[in-house]
């Protein structure tokens, strides 16, 4: 009986339409080392801001001085400013700038503010990007691997989307969040069925998180199927051994 058993599940179950939840805010992300960040400084005078965007996709500062125009294909491989093991990253006229642990607006607010107390750019404008915000979606997932994040932020549930929803081997009360704090790995447990979701810590996700989602059943080996089998036969044996006592 069990084995026919609907795989069906509900997400959220315990929610009523029409009643207010409350819901993480989620921590803002914070760059980590390895991430890799797309900056670009622009002004009234467009001229002025171009030695500090060698690394935009359109020009290239060579050693003499000259600002040439780049191709396009290959500024994109070379696109971005890495955040290196010490969490640094080296940019254009200013210097090294430390940026691990900082948030995509504190970050450009100290590049700002380096340029205005160098005089290059009396009123710049800083805006910054992730280029390899990625999550990693394994277990019972229909599309397991890692997922490219456009927007900066995603949450659990649409990850779980992204990923072609879950299997229906998924176990909806284990999902889990391996992510990184304070340079040790943590894990979090994620119950998709509850509304309480929304409150975890993980419902935000962050870059390079893990979400792996266990299968209800193991997989079975030969000596598992071996056993199933033959208390099948057994419990099929004992049965028909009752019904012909019975009869009679």
């Amino acid at each position: 009986m069990s084995s026919c058993a609907s795989h069906n599940f509900l997400y959220l179950r315990d929610m009523d339409p029409g009643k207010q939840y409350l819901s993480s805010n989620g921590q803002e992300v914070k760059i980590q080392t390895g991430d890799r960040l797309d900056i670009v400084v622009t002004c009234k005078d467009p001229e002025l801001a171009i030695p500090f965007n060698t690394r935009s996709g359109s020009y290239r500062l060579s050693s003499d001085g000259n600002v040439t125009s780049t191709d396009l294909a290959a500024a994109q491989q070379q696109r971005g400013y890495r955040v290196d093991e010490k969490g640094d990253i080296e940019f254009p006229i200013i210097g090294s700038i430390h940026a691990q642990g900082l948030t995509l607006l504190q970050a450009t607010d100290t590049i700002k503010q380096k340029i205005m107390r160098g005089k290059y750019i009396q009123e710049p404008i800083v805006t910054a990007d992730f280029l390899n915000f990625k999550i990693y979606m394994l277990g019972e997932v229909s599309r397991p691997g890692p997922i490219n994040v456009d927007e900066n932020h995603v949450n659990l549930l649409e990850a779980i989307s992204m990923a072609g929803d879950l299997s229906p081997k998924a176990k909806t009360n284990r999902v889990l969040v391996l992510r990184t704090v304070n340079n040790s790995r943590q894990v979090f447990v994620n119950d998709i069925r509850s509304s309480k979701i929304m409150e975890s810590p993980t419902f935000y996700l962050q870059q390079n998180d893990i979400v792996y989602v266990e299968p209800k059943y193991r997989n079975n080996s030969k000596e598992d199927k071996g056993f199933k089998y033959g208390t099948s036969l057994l419990s099929a044996a004992s049965v028909l051994s009752w019904i012909f006592y019975y009869f009679k």
